[in-house]
């Protein structure tokens, strides 16, 4: 069994002259993601490793999920690969895992997020919005094989306020 767990970076702001990758996140995106992280601690899951996007918003959303999961960093690692946006890339880095890990977190962007979220899902979800968890669990023992799989889980801050 593998088990994919997608947080959608928090909400960022567009108040600085930065480039996409370096955009923060606002006060929003940072309370956000505290508050679905708590809720996600609360499942009582251990996750076997954590990737994020090299983006500023991505990676500063997963310090704030894995700090409040008590996650060990070393089990940690930012992939250039999940910094995309058409999902092509980061469905290609899920099917390449290592087998050795069952429930992985990866942290990115839209479209791509949503976009896999209803390709390997088994509920339709119009836009998985900032700071949003899908947990999708699939019935195989390799990560090449992920297809159809079942919504486990799915927090969205606005189901938290």
């Amino acid at each position: 069994m593998k088990e994919l767990i997608l947080v959608r970076h928090g909400k960022s702001s567009w108040d600085y002259d930065v480039s996409d990758k370096d955009r923060p996140l606002k006060e929003r995106g940072i309370s956000d993601a505290g508050m679905v992280s708590r809720k996600f601690l609360g499942k009582g899951l251990q996750v076997d490793f954590a990737y994020s996007s090299p983006a500023n918003r991505a990676l500063h959303t997963s310090m704030i999920f894995l700090r409040n999961l008590g996650f060990d960093l070393n089990k940690f690692q930012v992939q250039e690969a999940l910094y995309d946006f058409s999902g092509s890339s980061v469905a290609n880095f899920v099917e390449s895992l290592d087998n050795q890990l069952d429930r992985v977190m990866i942290f990115g962007h839209n479209y791509a997020f949503t976009s896999l979220a209803n390709t390997w899902g088994d509920q339709y979800i119009e836009n998985v919005p900032t700071s949003g968890l899908v947990h999708i669990k699939f019935d195989v023992e390799r990560w090449d094989k992920v297809g159809k799989g079942s919504s486990e889980t799915i927090i969205f801050p606005k189901h938290l306020k």
